[in-house]
């Protein structure tokens, strides 16, 4: 994927170390806007659990090796009709053609590695900039909704 993909028109950016009461304080934030502009309680869950992987990576994966004090950088807009989220870590990326299977025997039993897959089965579009340490999630609300 080109780095163009994960840019988000007119975002509001935030930068955030490894502290789960501002990380929950962000997501509320961003799923209040999208309640405001009408999202299903479905839709808000989706946004939530594709947003908590992203992050949840970012710091695990991302900077397993950096200090933990390090922060990712969180951009996101909310409209009518999307809600459009993008993280980023300092980490080195991967490539997530790599990852293995999660749905496959061997790793069926494996604790972890299910994060992207929960990512692209929750939100529209997910797309990793060209190093991998980037993700813009995307959901398009559903004309009905």
């Amino acid at each position: 994927m080109s780095d163009s993909q994960t840019h988000i028109k007119d975002a509001t950016a935030i930068e955030l170390v490894y502290d789960r009461k501002q990380i929950n304080m962000l997501i509320d934030h961003i799923l209040d806007q999208a309640e405001s502009q009408g999202y299903s309680s479905s839709a808000l869950f989706a946004i939530r659990l594709a947003i908590e992987e992203a992050i949840t990576n970012a710091f695990e994966h991302g900077h397993e090796k950096l200090d933990p004090s390090t922060p990712i950088r969180v951009e996101y807009a909310v409209t009518k009709y999307a809600v459009e989220v993008a993280i980023e870590d300092q980490g080195p990326g991967f490539s997530p053609s790599t990852l293995p299977d999660p749905t496959l025997q061997e790793n069926l039993s494996k604790p972890s590695g299910r994060g992207v897959m929960l990512m692209q089965a929750y939100m529209t579009d997910v797309h990793f900039n060209n190093t991998g340490n980037r993700v813009k999630l995307r959901y398009i609300r559903p004309n009905d909704a």
